[in-house]
């Protein structure tokens, strides 16, 4: 029996500014901070009953300890939604937002739901490793060689990327150097502020005659770019993951804190709700590649999900490419020949940071804020590379 494919809109989007690693939301839960976001991404859309969203899916790469325990659907309610909302939580890695994206867009597509939240969040605060709250590697990986590469560091990996495709120190450099300039820019021109819902974070310090008194910040402003980041600074950085290597901590992306989340309707939703359409759901794709790799992931992506959506590589106008590390960036956008000026127009996750589950949310949300300020923006696409050897690539289209 067939089946007709409905288009799947994206109306709204926000999210909170990234923090560094232990920075101003070392005391803010991921739970929280789904809340905060969930609670700002309905409220712009006064015409929608929240009792109609199908489903909440949201992305997290360690979903465990204070992410864990189905993190989405203790977020929805922490943020007050009907209990008849439910939430399932995701895990692609770093695709992971850009993976609930993708799901809610094919639930309205195939006439499954009208109303779907996509989101993300990510606290690496919480966490005490890159590998999560508690390592436990299969003893099978390594009684194989060529199952090795899958626990590979993602440092290392940049490495062999950076060998193979012969991607220099400088240059590396330079492109990080290149990120915090446009973010910094980005910044000083106010282009974030209307994708960022600022979240007030509170702390707990010691006071006059032992009370403790409660702090309140408000955070508005992504924490990572630095104005003063220069080639000069960063070639006196040491390599990090290999004695004689090129990947340092200065063109690597940041560890960071972070939340997003997107609102996506069928055509009868819109029209039900007066919501106005930014962008329709285009394409996604996800592809494999060697783990020992992975950097290289969006090579393969990118062309499938190109053809999926019936556009050539040249009618891109807007290109969130996540900066895992500066060695993968560089290698993807030569290998695919991606015009720079396109790709993070506004500064990547070397400067901005990356909420691993997160960043594919969040740099939707600053794709769908571009397409509202610049009316000669049409196509935009978000992605990444993804740790043990994968790519992701999803593509929207203004309306």
């Amino acid at each position: 029996m067939s089946q007709t494919i409905q288009d799947a809109y994206l109306v709204a989007a926000t999210r909170t500014p990234v923090a560094k690693k232990g920075g101003m939301f070392r005391h803010v839960r991921p739970d929280d901070m789904l809340a905060h976001v969930l609670r700002a991404l309905v409220a712009k859309v006064p015409g929608l009953d929240p009792a109609e969203i199908g489903d909440v899916i949201t992305g997290c790469a360690m979903p465990e300890a204070e992410q864990g325990m189905n993190v989405a659907r203790i977020g929805l309610l922490l943020a007050g939604l009907p209990n008849t909302v439910p939430g399932i939580t995701i895990n692609r890695f770093c695709s992971s937002g850009v993976q609930a994206v993708a799901d809610a867009a094919a639930r309205i597509r195939l006439g499954e739901a009208d109303v779907m939240i996509a989101a993300g969040t990510e606290s690496m605060s919480v966490m005490p490793q890159m590998t999560g709250n508690k390592t436990s590697i299969s003893p099978a990986i390594f009684a194989n060689d060529e199952n090795v590469a899958i626990a590979y560091g993602m440092g290392l990996t940049a490495e062999k990327v950076a060998a193979k495709w012969q991607v220099s120190r400088e240059d590396q450099d330079a492109f990080a150097v290149e990120s915090h300039r446009r973010a910094t820019a980005a910044i000083a021109a106010g282009h974030f502020r209307d994708e960022i819902t600022p979240l007030t974070a509170r702390s707990h310090v010691p006071g006059e005659g032992g009370v403790v008194r409660v702090v309140e910040t408000v955070c508005d402003t992504d924490e990572g770019p630095r104005a003063d980041s220069s080639l000069e600074k960063l070639a006196k950085l040491r390599p990090v993951f290999t004695a004689r290597g090129s990947v340092t901590a200065g063109n690597s992306s940041q560890m960071s804190d972070g939340a997003a989340a997107v609102l996506l309707m069928s055509a009868a939703a819109v029209k039900r709700t007066g919501a106005t359409p930014i962008a329709r759901f285009a394409s996604y794709a996800v592809a494999g590649v060697a783990p020992e790799v992975m950097g290289i992931g969006p090579v393969e992506a990118i062309p499938r999900a190109l053809a999926a959506a019936g556009l050539e590589q040249g009618q891109l106008d807007w290109i969130e490419l996540n900066e895992a590390f500066a060695a993968q960036s560089l290698a993807v956008m030569r290998t695919l020949d991606l015009d720079p000026a396109k790709v993070n127009p506004l500064g990547g996750a070397i400067a901005l940071g990356h909420p691993l589950g997160a960043t594919g949310a969040i740099r939707t949300a600053t794709i769908l804020a571009a397409m509202q300020r610049d009316p000669a923006l049409r196509v935009g696409m978000v992605t990444m590379c993804i740790g043990t050897g994968m790519g992701a690539a999803g593509i929207f289209e203004r309306v």
